[in-house]
């Protein structure tokens, strides 16, 4: 029997910032079955955190095309090009006006792209808020048993249609099972760009870290950067941690790195944090991970998340020689395969659904967003005008590059204007707030 023709896949994937792009990238490649192959483009949303060059390299994703958009051009680039598969890595906000944008995109036609969103990691603030700005896509995205609970429960208390949520995992867990310890003990702090806030705070985390490094010599400590000084990621750093390390004589056994997070657990004996989602990827590996209480275990932190983890410490404890042991039933929970479960297992609803909805008789029914001029008037218009949409989705007269690609002069007056941005959030914002405090 001659064997069956692989299938060919087209999959678009707009996304705000880096980590966005990564959680958007490498979830559409685990959405398609084996064997189907797939031409993966690229979109970055402009803004605040459009990703750099260096950014998208460290993601390590591959794709035939990749360009910066803003929304109206995006939607401009659907109207010429079909896709079978969209998948929307957005703040909130911007998958909202995208879910409208498309709507009235496609409002004549049952012939469109399975479109999908979710969250790039931990859900631990603005849950209602985030779920509802997510709603009206065919498929959202939860990343835990947990998560895909608490969505449908949200779902059903406003009365919006709740068989979207699908329950999946976080697509870049992976690599080694933690087998013992390295040489030398390598302990890693996965820093984070907007928790803590304060510079008292951070300045407090790098000093413990310091401390835990001289207390240890025979170890390495490492300082794991998400960006370097000019760059953004999902949330604002105005303070980053190696600017608060200039001032500081640090110890030869401590060091900053950068890369990917995979790679750096390779080689971590103890991964410390405060909420990141590599403590996920930590506990994924088996490695000894620890959320830091020393802040406190609060909302604002995110630490709350991991209230009967059995990873909860301080750094005393962790001077003391503390070592955790994470609690079996919280870690299943998580979406987090640790002990040998099937990790590839955790994305068939997904691929199942997509399947059943690519290959419906008819094509697909239009959008349903919840968020309507009816069920929200006074909140909606606000939300598609910050992407230049009206509030029937349709671009506003006058939208940027509505109907023409930005020119070579646009696009540098663009970069520009952002890079201004970013010194002026990390250079002159902390500058003008420490005087407003004398």
């Amino acid at each position: 029997m001659p064997a069956s023709p692989t299938k060919s896949r087209r999959v678009a994937v707009l996304a705000d910032s880096d980590t966005r792009w990564k959680w958007g990238a490498l979830t559409a490649q685990r959405l398609l079955p084996a064997g189907t192959e797939m031409r993966l483009d690229g979109y970055l949303l402009r803004g605040r955190a459009t990703p750099t060059p260096r950014q998208l390299a460290e993601v390590g994703v591959h794709a035939e095309s990749l360009r910066e958009v803003t929304g109206v051009e995006f939607l401009r680039a659907l109207r010429e090009q079909s896709y079978d598969v969209l998948v929307l890595a957005l703040v909130g906000g911007g998958v909202q006006a995208m879910l409208h944008g498309l709507r009235h995109l496609w409002a004549d036609t049952t012939e469109r792209p399975v479109v999908v969103t979710g969250y790039v990691g931990v859900v631990y603030e603005k849950l209602a808020d985030g779920l509802l700005l997510r709603h009206g896509a065919d498929l959202v995205l939860a990343n835990s048993r947990q998560d895909a609970d608490r969505f449908r429960a949200v779902y059903d208390g406003v009365g919006a249609e709740a068989t979207a949520v699908t329950e999946v995992a976080l697509p870049f867990l992976g690599g080694a099972p933690y087998t013992g310890e390295h040489e030398p003990y390598t302990v890693v702090f996965a820093a984070q760009p907007s928790v803590p806030e304060s510079r008292k705070d951070r300045a407090y985390l790098l000093e413990r870290l310091i401390r835990h490094a001289r207390r240890h010599p025979e170890r390495e400590v490492l300082l794991k950067l998400r960006s370097k000084p000019g760059e953004h990621t999902t949330h604002i750093e105005e303070l980053p941690y190696q600017k608060l390390a200039q001032s500081q004589d640090l110890p030869a056994n401590l060091k900053l790195v950068y890369g990917h997070m995979g790679e750096v657990l390779d080689r971590t004996d103890l991964l410390v944090t405060v909420s990141s989602t590599a403590a996920l990827e930590s506990l994924h590996r088996q490695i000894p991970t620890v959320l830091l209480t020393d802040l406190g275990v609060r909302e604002g932190l995110g630490n709350h998340h991991f209230v009967g983890s059995g990873c909860l410490a301080s750094w005393d404890q962790l001077d003391a020689g503390h070592r955790p042991e994470p609690d079996p039933a919280w870690v299943a929970r998580q979406g987090v395969a640790a002990g040998g479960a099937s990790y590839d297992a955790a994305f068939d609803a997904a691929r199942e659904r997509i399947g059943k909805l690519l290959d419906r008789p008819g094509g697909l029914a239009p959008l349903d967003p919840y968020y309507t001029l009816r069920t929200a008037p006074g909140y909606l218009p606000g939300i598609l005008a910050r992407h230049h949409l009206g509030p029937d989705g349709a671009p506003l007269p006058g939208a940027p590059a509505a109907d023409k690609a930005p020119g070579p002069v646009r696009q540098i007056v663009r970069r520009a204007a952002r890079g201004a941005y970013r010194h002026g959030v990390q250079r002159v914002a902390p500058v003008i707030r420490r005087m407003g405090e004398l």
